[in-house]
C-alpha cells in the first residue's frame, strides 16, 4: 500500500484518518495542501473515484464552492479546486488509483 493523506489542517476527520492507519501500522504520507497542493492528474484520479460533487465541500457561507459544483467543464472545476484547496472535502486519502474523500474506514479496510 502507498497511502497518501491530503489535508489542509489536522481537523477531526484528518486526525481520525491518521489514527486509523497508525493503529494498523500502515505507513502513510501526509501532504499539507497549504504548502504543496494537488496536481491536476491527482485531482482527476479522485474525481474518477468519487465524482466532482463528492470532492467539493459545499458550504452555505461559501458561494465559490457552489460555483465550482455548477461548472459544466470538469477540467475548469479541477483547475479551480487545484488553485483553491479549501474548497475540497477533506481528508482525501489515496492508494494508487483508489481514492476516498472524508473518513472512510470501511473502504480503507478493503484496500490491499
Amino acid at each position: 500500500m502507498n497511502i497518501q493523506i491530503y489535508a489542509l489542517k489536522r481537523d477531526f476527520d484528518v486526525q481520525k484518518a491518521e489514527r486509523y492507519f497508525k493503529e494498523r501500522r500502515i505507513p502513510y504520507q501526509f501532504i499539507d495542501l497549504g504548502k504543496k497542493g494537488m496536481g491536476l492528474k491527482e485531482l482527476e484520479v479522485v474525481r474518477r473515484q468519487v465524482g466532482l460533487e463528492g470532492m467539493i465541500r459545499l458550504s452555505d457561507k461559501d458561494w465559490q464552492s457552489h460555483y465550482v459544483a455548477q461548472l459544466s467543464d470538469p477540467q475548469a472545476a479541477l483547475e479551480k479546486l487545484r488553485d483553491d484547496p479549501k474548497l475540497l472535502r477533506l481528508p482525501i486519502v489515496r492508494n494508487g488509483a483508489q481514492a476516498t474523500v472524508g473518513y472512510q474506514p470501511d473502504v480503507w479496510a478493503g484496500w490491499k
